[in-house]
């Protein structure tokens, strides 16, 4: 059986190396190879552990890579059949003008996150009962980009799974949609290379009882929320090879989107997986801070020469400016040199969602279109014209212009007001676990750190190679 399995991951290898061969994009290929490596020295790393903190860091490192492959694979796909549809699009002889403007990227950030757990009381309150433990992680998925928290121990004495990491996503689009996906194992004592999950199922459901341990058992055995298996769903590509310890499985999920941003705590429904539920007893939310940071909001739009005429001013009185169109605001500068020193702008134009702009008559003297932005304050309109040395200068603008509208448009609530976005936290150190007094246990503890390392640095080089701590499993 494990035979067949590297066969079919071979088979599809070379389907995917064609695919990324004819887009002619090696760069998801690298991704997606180094991801491969990365989960076969995770799988030979857990096959040796004989701590328990060492097998779960091991598997939890194993579902990452895992999880990372099938979303490369997506997106490869995806890219695939953007390009039939295009060249479809092209060949066709009745196809109409095609609107090709695209809204701006943005950066999409979550932190905080807590998830309440509903115990009974005879077990939080009074202490009742054998005290089970469970190993708990996140895996959050945008796109192509996963990223994974902190391992989290829980038993009855915590009231909430609560993960301090703070994880943003750079290239995420208007349509976003971010799968928060919480994954469980449960924690013993004894993870050696020699308690497979069915001698550890049986020792488990015999203190649990005969009811919880028949789900217990089943949970242990690959299933559909076992990484081994696809649930029968779908023919299984790139399968993981079955390694003795600890397995996580998909305990609840949630897709969070555009909607969901808000520059507060808040709390989302969270959908329980019925085949593993009985594993934590979770109240159905998740809580979460998510914001979003439209390059629209953060980055220049526009910048260039310009003259400013203001309402009510003298119509043969312009002020050249140097403006720069960023965020809710055109910012005008007396020079250039101002923007890099840090100075304050002389004045700034508001622009958002409720302002208008039009393009003015053509000036009987210069020739040249002007630009009219017009603002409500307290009831009264005001208007400024702008205008600029030449045609084609007008034409740029106006264009930056329609695009912040439309990015504007795209992006709703998120270009208001500039929300807050926490800079990623770094990663805690794994916990220190007793000496053992072998130099068999001391390797182990050093060989997990430096796949830890690994995992985190992923650096590449242009060849494709892994280089430093990545090149472990090489």
């Amino acid at each position: 059986m494990e035979e067949k399995l590297w066969i079919l991951e071979d088979l599809n290898m070379m389907y995917i190396r064609q695919i990324a061969l004819s887009l002619q994009d090696s760069d998801i290929q690298k991704k997606i190879d180094h991801e491969i490596r990365m989960r076969d020295g995770a799988c030979k790393l857990l096959a040796a552990c004989s701590q328990r903190d060492q097998a779960l860091e091991a598997a939890k490192s194993l579902q990452t890579c895992s999880t990372r492959i099938m979303a490369y694979m997506s997106e490869l796909q995806k890219m695939k059949e953007a390009q039939v549809m295009q060249k479809v699009t092209r060949r066709s002889s009745d196809a109409g003008p095609m609107d090709d403007r695209l809204p701006c990227k943005g950066k999409v950030a979550i932190s905080d996150l807590r998830i309440p757990l509903m115990w009974k009381d005879t077990e939080y309150f009074k202490n009742k009962g054998e005290l089970h433990r469970c190993a708990v992680f996140c895996l959050l998925q945008l796109g192509g980009e996963i990223f994974d928290t902190d391992m989290v121990i829980v038993d009855r004495t915590l009231t909430d799974i609560c993960f301090d990491n703070a994880i943003v996503f750079n290239e995420a689009g208007p349509g976003f949609e971010l799968r928060v996906e919480l994954y469980s194992c449960c924690s013993e004592d004894d993870y050696s290379a020699g308690s497979t999950p069915r001698k550890l199922a049986s020792k488990l459901s015999s203190s649990l009882g005969r009811s919880a341990g028949k789900k217990l058992r089943a949970a242990m055995e690959p299933g559909p929320c076992s990484p081994v298996s696809n649930g029968g769903a779908a023919p299984l590509l790139l399968p993981v090879p079955s390694v003795p310890g600890p397995k996580y499985h998909l305990l609840a999920h949630t897709t969070l989107t555009l909607s969901h941003v808000q520059d507060s705590f808040r709390t989302h429904d969270l959908t329980i997986s019925e085949e593993c539920s009985y594993w934590l007893p979770l109240y159905g939310s998740v809580c979460c801070r998510l914001a979003a940071q439209p390059h629209c909001m953060t980055q220049q739009m526009m910048s260039g020469c310009l003259k400013v005429k203001q309402c009510g001013g003298d119509p043969q009185s312009w002020t050249k400016v140097y403006a720069i169109l960023k965020g809710t605001s055109l910012s005008c500068y007396h020079q250039q040199e101002d923007v890099d020193a840090s100075v304050q702008p002389a004045f700034t134009i508001g622009i958002n969602k409720e302002t208008r702009i039009r393009a003015s008559e053509k000036d009987p003297h210069s020739k040249v279109q002007n630009i009219c932005i017009s603002n409500q304050y307290g009831g009264e309109e005001v208007t400024h014209t702008l205008t600029t040395d030449s045609r084609e200068d007008t034409h740029r603008w106006m264009e930056a212009f329609w695009q912040h509208f439309y990015d504007m448009s795209q992006w709703k609530h998120c270009c208001d007001d500039l929300m807050k976005i926490e800079l990623p936290s770094p990663r805690k150190p794994a916990p220190a676990t007793p000496k053992q007094g072998s130099l068999y246990h001391e390797m182990g503890e050093i060989t997990l750190c430096l796949l830890r390392f690994a995992l985190c640095s992923r650096p590449i080089t242009t060849t494709g190679e892994v280089t430093g701590a990545g090149a472990l499993q090489s």
